[in-house]
């Protein structure tokens, strides 16, 4: 279930309210009068069946509520009522396979900025690849790959393929790549240090690496586990069973290919730096793909499951 929080103007809460009250899987619905002071309205509020929120909230929007009042919407972890019950039996389809596309955009938008903490994020992850790389540690690869915040700006990339959303693709986009840069940018200088103190060696690089060698290979395999895990970390966004993320973030060579790139550029090594950079890319390439057709896919059934209710 979901909860409604809105601040609705005096002359449109008799419509706002009628709203509610015709929407199959609605209940608990709660009416204020005159309480709102900023915005100055009525507050209203409702839970509803997340299977039927999405529609709700276009609706609402429709309305002109998210100019002349507000909408908040809120996940209810849990709510003891025969009459939600009842709400959620009612609505159509089931609510793990809902979309809130207005929430999903909301938290791509936070996660594809471009901000300090994720280039931090971004950058301490490949750093710590790189040390996985040279020391051939199998560990500190997954460790580093569960630190990478980067499926949230491939995440946003895809949102707005499907929603045709121009700005929320160049955020996410100039997230993507100038993370990655500054990420590899700051990783050669830390393996230029690592080398100089004798911690790296170009020799540790270039040796037979059986744990993390598959950093600097890109094959068609690479290429079907990005599909997998970009589908998958997707559905995660959209299903909202956010722990899902971290089997996403583990399966894909996206940060330990760029940091095994970095410390290549160091030794001069050109083909495994290009390697690296082309696993990269497939992986990138993946995750976007999938996600995408995802999404699509996403839309599509649920339409097509709502028009036959």
């Amino acid at each position: 279930m979901l909860h409604l929080r809105l601040i609705t103007p005096s002359g449109t809460t008799d419509d706002v309210v009628r709203l509610l009250e015709r929407t199959v899987g609605t209940a608990h619905l709660v009416v204020l009068p005159g309480v709102a002071r900023d915005p100055a309205g009525d507050l209203v509020l409702c839970d509803v069946a997340r299977e039927a929120g999405d529609e709700l909230i276009s609706t609402l929007r429709g309305l002109g509520l998210d100019e002349t009042g507000s909408i908040t919407v809120e996940d209810i972890d849990l709510t003891l009522s025969r009459r939600a019950d009842q709400a959620e039996e009612n609505a159509p389809g089931e609510g793990v396979d809902a979309v809130l596309w207005e929430g999903l955009a909301e938290a791509t938008h936070e996660e594809s900025t471009l901000s300090v903490t994720y280039v931090a994020f971004i950058t301490l992850a490949t750093m710590i690849a790189s040390c996985g790389v040279v020391l051939d540690n199998a560990i500190l690869i997954v460790g580093a790959m569960a630190v990478g915040p980067e499926f949230g700006p491939l995440a946003g990339i895809c949102t707005a393929i499907v929603q045709r959303a121009p700005r929320l693709a160049l955020r996410s986009l100039i997230a993507l790549l100038v993370g990655f840069a500054a990420a590899m940018a700051v990783t050669v200088g830390f393996s230029l240090f690592m080398d100089a103190v004798g911690l790296f060696t170009k020799a540790q690089l270039e040796a037979g690496r059986p744990n993390t060698g598959f950093v600097y290979a890109p094959d068609w395999f690479s290429f079907v586990v990005a599909l997998l895990a970009g589908a998958a970390g997707t559905l995660s966004l959209t299903s909202a069973k956010s722990g899902a993320l971290v089997g996403v973030a583990i399966s894909v060579t996206t940060v330990p290919a760029a940091a095994n790139a970095a410390v290549a550029l160091i030794y001069s090594d050109a083909n495994q730096a290009a390697r690296s950079t082309e696993q990269l890319l497939l992986n990138l390439l993946g995750i976007v793909l999938a996600g995408t057709l995802t999404l699509l896919a996403q839309k599509y059934f649920w339409k097509r499951a709502r028009q036959h209710v």
